[in-house]
């Protein structure tokens, strides 16, 4: 009699703690649900259907119809190209000079602070507002770049930097100056954590500072420059306000890239292309271009791996 007493007491001790559990974890859960689980779902439905939004009649299933024409879309290839050339070019420019600032900044001189809130702070800039300035600044016409140029000597006709030939190269430099403070502050955070035992001991044996660089610092940042990757990669692919602001994917979509391609058959981004949105097509094409960033994301990992083996 004694032990099922026990046992029940424990039964209602254990359902009281995990109901206070629980509810503590149900606001977050419905907030994923709501959020994240359901536009999921959402979008995978309609890969299925050829849909117009309401107030365009009933979804029509159309099985994988949808998926076909995304691999018979040129465009959307051409898309998947210039993502991959947007995300590349950044990643080979922003994570060397974030790892140059870091290195610069982590000494200890007057200032150094002031300098690093003011490399950060792009970061924190909304990215509309950033591709708005830099649309100004590199306008072919009146842009200050092309004014100081010209003034300069150093062209001697104003350069389309909006123009096939450079907008891609327009969207790095500007994904650059965006997101260098923020991946700084990890190098620093990194670079802090390196023993300074180490240091001296390569010191001692006669390494210069380039060299102590190549063979103690760097090794020392693999786990840090692991998830450091990781961000710069997931969010080159993810990156759609900075383009859909400065180039709109054009000229002639020489730079449309994957997120925006599929975010046009939801909401048209201009008033040229104020058209009927496609959700079925627009669900197909974010399908595969998440498959596509997933195999990326996977390959990367495995590559990477060596990175957690440094110490």
């Amino acid at each position: 009699m004694k032990e099922t007493i026990s046992r029940n007491l424990r039964i209602k001790k254990t359902l009281k703690h995990n109901l206070q559990t629980y509810s503590f974890l149900l606001p977050n859960l419905i907030l994923f649900t709501a959020c994240s689980l359901y536009p999921v779902v959402w979008t995978l439905k309609y890969v299925f259907y050829q849909y117009g939004g309401y107030g365009t009649g009933k979804p029509i299933f159309v099985g994988i119809a949808n998926l076909a024409r995304v691999f018979r879309d040129k465009v959307y290839w051409e898309s998947v190209l210039h993502t991959f050339t947007y995300g590349f070019g950044k990643v080979l420019i922003i994570i060397p000079l974030a790892f140059f600032l870091a290195f610069l900044l982590n000494q200890q001189k007057r200032g150094n602070g002031v300098t690093q809130s003011i490399m950060f702070l792009p970061t924190i800039m909304s990215s509309a507002v950033m591709g708005l300035v830099f649309y100004l600044l590199f306008n072919a016409y009146n842009g200050e770049v092309n004014k100081y140029l010209l003034e300069s000597g150093i062209i001697s006709r104003p350069i389309n930097w909006l123009g096939k030939d450079h907008a891609m190269k327009t969207l790095i430099l500007t994904a650059v100056w965006g997101g260098v403070g923020n991946y700084m502050v990890y190098f620093i955070a990194g670079i802090q954590q390196v023993s300074e035992d180490a240091i001296e001991s390569a010191r001692i044996d006669g390494a210069g500072k380039l060299q102590t660089i190549w063979y103690i610092i760097v090794p020392m940042l693999g786990p840090i420059l692991k998830i450091i990757m990781m961000l710069a990669i997931t969010s080159a692919f993810n990156d759609i306000t900075n383009v859909m602001v400065l180039t709109e994917g054009g000229p002639n979509n020489a730079t449309m890239v994957m997120s925006l391609y599929g975010y046009r058959y939801f909401f048209p981004i201009s008033a040229a292309e104020a058209t009927v949105p496609q959700y079925g097509y627009g669900a197909a094409v974010s399908v595969v271009s998440a498959a596509i960033a997933g195999v990326v994301t996977v390959i990367y990992l495995k590559v990477s791996k060596k990175l957690d083996d440094i110490y």
